[in-house]
């Protein structure tokens, strides 16, 4: 056992002492032996970091897979598409044109299909096809331009008055003093003030409608404000106007694109309230909330209710459109989905 133990520590040190010459020849080598320049390939180099990752396309992919959306989306762009070349078609009567036969009666409350008018007409003989799709542009008209100013009001006020600390009494006071005012009686109060029209309604829904959105925008920032990143960009120096469009927004895309879809509804279906209270917009000019309102009288005589059902069914597919889409993209743009 002894010369076993002798044997294996001899083997041992033979060994070592065969690492140690090697070592000590190692060190022997020149600088250039031992060290060399790795080579670079620049090409390779970008294929290594090259992502094919786009957020807007992303988003756009994710939003493709919604089918319920996508079919939305193209009875959204068909209507649209139409309600601005309807004008230009063959055959088509003018909105506020009252209607006359040839023995210059008036042709009045003609069912639909009857004398070439595909919709009829109504009590004074005007085009209700032509009056529909004239007062569709003008409810999509007031309803984007709505929704723009919400959205340019809401962001900016919501974004300083969740970022800047030092201007967070001066928005809560200003948001106490509008929100406390109803929008009802203000779009009232407002239509018998001024005179009726397309820019008296745009006025008074865009006076307090920002509210919401600001509200909205303000919480979304005091939750994202702190975060590492943004703490990071402060402690660099980086300017507060660059951390607000590069850090801060970019994260809002998917909820600012939900409200501004939802906005248009909204705008379009307070336009129709003010107008089915007798305080909108003025006869002569054709709106989706003149058809309703001119439809709700007749509802009671059941020969002339298609009055009513034309703008209610073009209504309900412009309101139910945007909802959906809007839902549909802004889970589509939300970053936490895109994988």
């Amino acid at each position: 056992m002894k010369s076993y133990r002798n044997h294996k520590t001899e083997q041992l040190g033979g060994a070592l002492e065969q690492q140690l010459k090697e070592q000590m020849s190692a060190a022997d080598m020149t600088d250039e032996e031992l060290f060399s320049f790795a080579g670079f390939d620049a090409s390779a180099a970008e294929r290594g970091g090259y992502s094919n990752y786009s957020y807007w396309g992303a988003t756009v992919r994710a939003f493709l897979k919604n089918k319920v959306a996508v079919f939305f989306l193209l009875v959204m762009v068909a209507t649209l598409a139409f309600t601005f070349l309807q004008p230009y078609l063959p055959n088509q009567h003018d909105p506020i044109t009252i209607n006359y036969n040839e023995s210059g009666r008036t042709l009045s409350n003609l069912a639909p299909g009857e004398e070439g008018f595909l919709f009829g007409t109504n009590n004074i003989g005007q085009d209700i096809w032509s009056r529909i799709w004239s007062g569709t542009r003008t409810s999509l008209f007031i309803g984007f331009t709505v929704a723009c100013v919400e959205a340019v009001l809401g962001i900016l006020m919501g974004v300083l008055w969740g970022y800047v600390r030092q201007l967070d009494f001066f928005f809560t006071e200003l948001y106490n003093i509008f929100d406390n005012i109803p929008q009802t009686l203000l779009l009232i109060l407002i239509s018998y003030i001024l005179n009726p029209g397309v820019d008296t309604i745009i006025f008074a829904l865009c006076l307090t409608g920002w509210l919401g959105m600001a509200r909205f925008i303000r919480n979304q920032i005091i939750i994202i404000r702190d975060r590492d990143y943004n703490l990071a960009s402060r402690c660099l120096g980086t300017p507060t106007r660059r951390i607000i469009v590069k850090n801060l927004l970019p994260y809002l895309v998917s909820v600012i694109t939900m409200r501004m879809a939802l906005a248009i509804p909204s705008a379009i279906g307070n336009e129709v309230f003010v107008t089915y209270i007798g305080i909108g917009l003025p006869l002569d000019t054709p709106s989706l909330g003149n058809l309703i309102d001119t439809g709700r009288e007749l509802m009671t005589i059941p020969s002339l209710r298609y009055q009513l059902y034309f703008p209610v069914a073009v209504l309900a597919v412009i309101t139910i459109s945007f909802y959906i889409i809007g839902n549909a993209f802004a889970d589509a743009a939300d970053p936490k989905n895109h994988v």
